[in-house]
């Protein structure tokens, strides 16, 4: 791979995707599901479990990292026809979404990026294939930050190769970091980023997300491990290692187990000897070390 310079023996990048801050329609389906009222108490008061970005900016702020945050900006179910409204897939798709220009979450955007932590798209479901939308959605990002983003990461992991990476360099974004799996986690013998077009476009392979990490290992001690061998491989192989926890992920009371698997791995990294930081950062420091070469 392309060393990240010399101090550091392999790169550990931190993603967050930010789907759902607020938990809405989640809340009864998980009540009759779990058979828990606890569930409801985000419907009838200011509570909202799945806000977490205070949680997270102190979590990595005691480990001294920063991490890459992606924002969606979601079409509305009522900008979708009829037909649509009837498809269950399509609430989940589009429903309990929030808006993108909503106070709270512009705050928190220009929060982020005054503490230091990458501020991304997160493309919508459609926009793997719409090079307009996903032009709108930066374009709206951007003047939310007041700044241009260097990329992101694509809705669900949606990718049509090379076409969604054509549709990103040609809007002005530097990486993506969509390609990978839902279901699984690993390296797969992908070391280092990729180059598609082989200028300075940079695609961040994901190496693991924490719902596949955690189901597929069992339990979190079991995961626990397998976190361990994954650092054990990029340092082996001076990876370029991307991992996603969803902030929700971070609510212990929901997700026992995620937040202790996320500080393993940033502690894990550091131990040894690896560089930890957003996708943004990481980009920035093999840009530099290609015009070093």
């Amino acid at each position: 791979m392309t060393e990240l310079l010399d101090e550091y023996e392999f790169a550990l990048c931190l993603t967050h995707d930010v789907d759902r801050p607020f938990k809405t329609f989640q809340a009864p389906y998980y009540a009759l599901q779990e058979r828990d009222p606890s569930h409801l108490r985000s419907l009838l008061n200011d509570e909202q479990p799945y806000w977490q970005f205070e949680e997270v900016m102190s979590l990595e702020d005691d480990l001294g990292v920063r991490s890459s945050f992606y924002f969606l900006n979601e079409k509305r179910l009522w900008e979708k026809g009829l037909r649509e409204w009837l498809r269950p897939e399509s609430w989940k798709l589009y429903g309990g979404r929030y808006r993108i220009e909503d106070e709270r979450i512009v705050n928190v955007i220009r929060d982020l990026d005054r503490g230091g932590w990458e501020v991304g798209i997160h493309g919508s479901y459609e926009t793997y294939d719409d090079r307009g939308r996903l032009w709108y959605e930066k374009e709206t990002l951007e003047r939310i930050l007041g700044k241009e983003i260097l990329g992101g990461r694509q809705h669900y992991l949606r990718l049509k190769r090379p076409t969604t990476w054509e549709h990103h360099r040609a809007i002005g974004l530097k990486y993506d970091a969509t390609l990978g799996s839902n279901g699984g986690y690993g390296f797969d013998g992908q070391y280092d980023v990729l180059r598609p077009f082989n200028d300075e476009f940079v695609v961040f392979p994901l190496t693991a997300m924490e719902r596949p990490l955690l189901e597929s290992a069992g339990s979190t001690e079991a995961a626990l491990r397998e976190c361990n061998r994954l650092l054990d491989e990029a340092a082996a192989n001076d990876a370029v290692m991307t991992v996603l926890w969803h902030p929700r992920y971070f609510n212990e009371s929901e997700f026992p187990g995620y937040r202790e698997l996320y500080v393993e791995l940033i502690e894990g990294a550091q131990d040894r000897g690896g560089w930890v930081g957003p996708c943004g950062e990481c980009y920035d420091r093999l840009e530099l070390e290609e015009m070093i070469q």
